[in-house]
């Protein structure tokens, strides 16, 4: 297995799904208290990295499994199928990967908070349930809901509690304050998944995955699409409004008009090999964007 098939193997090019979640709440932690633990920081990185990766490779084997035989998705289109992967060895990754990132997290957890278990215990329940089990959460009308809240949210609060945990209480407020901050990452990270359903609509239905947009149709998704691109600016705003984050924050306004030119060319037509990587741009814009002016905000706040 080279590196260009490994890359797609593990999903690295949607890995900024979880890095910048994860610098938003290395950002936070350092803005409000000044406060980062480097060395919870870089395990933490290792063992989120590590088990994300685990999740693409098994989402990738699962669909390889279940495909059924009404079309050629199984070994034209699925990356085990179509390089003729070893099935050993790719699920010899996959838990090596799983085992070490729990490690990791166990140590994490032993050495700051066991709230740090707890949700570093629901985050691998959403992801390894995300793709195994009898009925997958991806092939339910809930795969949105479960990527936005797992890697939007869940990361940048497991973030900023490991840097935290014996300064700030974990406590109502403090969940709240940090989905203000993760909203616009999770919304995004949402649409993403929901792109990608509706363009596989058609084959999702072949492979017996009933998703959301199973049930609400192409055009409500689409709807529903554009309602979560400017969800995702209204708590950009918000955030700054409650003092949340800083007021540079507000300059993701800037880029709204090319964000929206993507949300209307996908509206038009949802097309995996054309438009779907609107909403990947979309995606890597929005929280690019939120993370950048953040630091800003953090070394005008500094100076």
């Amino acid at each position: 297995m080279n590196f260009k098939v490994f890359a797609e193997l593990v999903e690295l090019k949607a890995k900024t799904a979880s890095i910048f979640p994860f610098l938003l709440g290395l950002l936070y932690s350092w803005y409000h208290y000044q406060h980062v633990s480097l060395i919870n920081m870089v395990l933490f990185f290792i063992s989120m990295i590590l088990f994300n990766m685990a999740v693409d490779i098994m989402d990738n084997y699962m669909d390889y499994h279940n495909a059924t035989d009404v079309h050629d998705y199984k070994h034209a289109t699925n990356i085990i199928g179509r390089e003729q992967l070893s099935l050993t060895l790719v699920k010899q990754l996959m838990w090596s990967f799983i085992i070490i990132s729990a490690l990791i997290g166990i140590f994490l957890a032993s050495q700051t908070s066991w709230v740090i278990l707890w949700l570093g215990m629901f985050s691998y329940a959403m992801g390894i349930f995300y793709s195994a089990g009898p009925i997958p959460l991806s092939s339910l009308p809930v795969g949105e809901i479960t990527s936005g809240l797992t890697m939007g949210i869940i990361i940048p609060i497991i973030c900023v509690y490991l840097n935290l945990y014996d300064i700030v209480p974990f406590n109502g407020l403090f969940v709240v304050n940090i989905a203000i901050l993760a909203l616009p990452a999770a919304c995004a990270i949402s649409n993403l998944m929901l792109a990608n359903n509706t363009c596989d609509l058609e084959e999702d239905r072949l492979n017996n995955r009933h998703t959301l947009v199973h049930y609400i149709g192409r055009q409500r998704a689409v709807k529903l699409f554009k309602g979560l691109v400017i969800t995702s600016f209204f708590f950009a705003t918000l955030g700054v409004i409650l003092q949340i984050t800083p007021w540079s924050v507000l300059l993701i306004w800037v880029i709204f008009p090319k964000i929206w030119k993507n949300t209307t060319r996908y509206a038009q037509k949802q097309i995996k090999t054309k438009t779907f990587p609107l909403a990947i741009q979309n995606l890597a814009l929005i929280v690019f964007a939120q993370t950048v002016l953040f630091a800003i905000g953090v070394l005008l706040h500094l100076s």
